[in-house]
This record gives structure tokens, sequence and C-alpha cells, in this order.
């Protein structure tokens, strides 16, 4: 049985850093190679989860939350295909929804590329 308490004991001769992979040799509960992969670390436990991924419904079911531009006077809809001022059908833009702000339809792709 391995006493829970000793680390000459419980802590391995050699392993790998975590973040950069460097083969070192633990001193007392070290876990890194040095002070500034400790720092890394750190950082990333601190930083926000991601956002998550948008989720994009069905094939058969996108149009509702499709954006749709007329050609003819830019009129944006959502869900809509046919512009309702000139009677023509409007191009796709993409998947997307109304904007938090201004509530006019705005498509993923315009929001992605102004990061």
């Amino acid at each position: 049985m391995i006493p829970s308490r000793h680390d000459s004991v419980t802590i391995g001769f050699g392993m790998d850093c975590p973040i950069c992979g460097t083969a070192f040799t633990p001193a007392g509960r070290r876990r890194y190679c040095s002070d500034a992969c400790r720092a890394i670390a750190y950082r990333r436990r601190q930083q926000p989860d991601p956002t998550p991924a948008p989720v994009v419904p069905p094939a058969g079911q996108r149009r509702a939350v499709t954006v749709y531009e007329c050609a003819e006077c830019g009129v944006r809809t959502l869900g809509e295909q046919r512009c309702e001022e000139c009677g023509t059908f409007m191009t796709r833009l993409g998947i997307g929804g109304r904007c938090p702000c201004c509530d006019e339809p705005v498509s993923l792709e315009e929001i992605t590329a102004n990061r």
C-alpha cells in the first residue's frame, strides 16, 4: 500500500510538463517545469468558457432562421423569401436572426466577420 502523504513515495521521479511537454523531475508538489508554464496554466484556468457554437436547425427547418435581402430596394427579412414592397424574390444571405440592439435581421456571417 502506498502512503498518501509521503511526497518521496507518491510523486513520480520523472514527468512531463502538461503545458510544454518538457520532461522534468518534480520537487515537492510541483506540476510544471517552470514558473512561466505555471503562469500559462493559471491564465488558461481563469479564461471564461468559449462561446458555444450556434445551433443550426435541420435542412428542412432552416427557412425560418434564414436572412433574405431584396436586390431592388435593400429590404431585409427573416424567413420570408418574397419582398413585400417589390414582389420579387430576395437573395439569401445565410442563417441568422434579429439583432438584439436594433431588431434588424442579421446573418451569422456578418456577425463573425466583424470580430
